[in-house]
């Protein structure tokens, strides 16, 4: 893979993408046949025919979607005589993970610390700001036996 570091930051993984190649992994990974065909491809090479066998389109519409995943790298072609032999390339799944894992993380800790929040605060409600307890509906001090006030 070129590596083109003019392009934007890079993710360090298995393989390194700039802005504009993961730009491309999630284009690609925008059409549901395009998801459909890497799927089929997770089981072992498959020709453009295979690939294009499940779907009502025609070989060269299943070569156009086989371009798109090629030119973000989600595919290898290899060509034999006249036949094109297509297997699945991971790496540039990889780095989309970890670049979604990234905000899974962040929206992870997000979360987490809105739980604490809000126990928190539920805490403070069925206690009460002295530490008394409290009904949640009236947020007023129980009674205790014998406070017949």
């Amino acid at each position: 893979m070129v590596d083109n570091c003019s392009r934007g930051s890079k993710l360090n993984l298995m393989v390194e993408l700039t802005e504009h190649q993961i730009d491309a992994v999630f284009q690609a990974l925008s059409d549901t046949t395009r998801r459909q065909m890497l799927t089929a491809l997770g089981s072992g090479g498959q020709t453009v025919g295979q690939l294009a066998a499940p779907y009502d389109m025609s070989l060269a519409a299943a070569s156009k979607h086989i371009k798109v995943l090629e030119a973000a790298g989600l595919v290898r072609r290899e060509i034999q005589g006249r036949t094109h032999l297509c297997r699945l390339s991971p790496g540039p799944l990889a780095a989309a993970h970890e670049w979604l894992a990234f905000y899974e993380r962040f929206w992870t800790a997000r979360l987490d610390t809105l739980d604490r929040l809000l126990r928190e605060d539920d805490a403070i409600k069925t206690t009460g700001p002295q530490g008394e307890a409290t009904t949640k509906a009236e947020g007023k001090p129980h009674s205790k036996p014998g406070d017949d006030q």
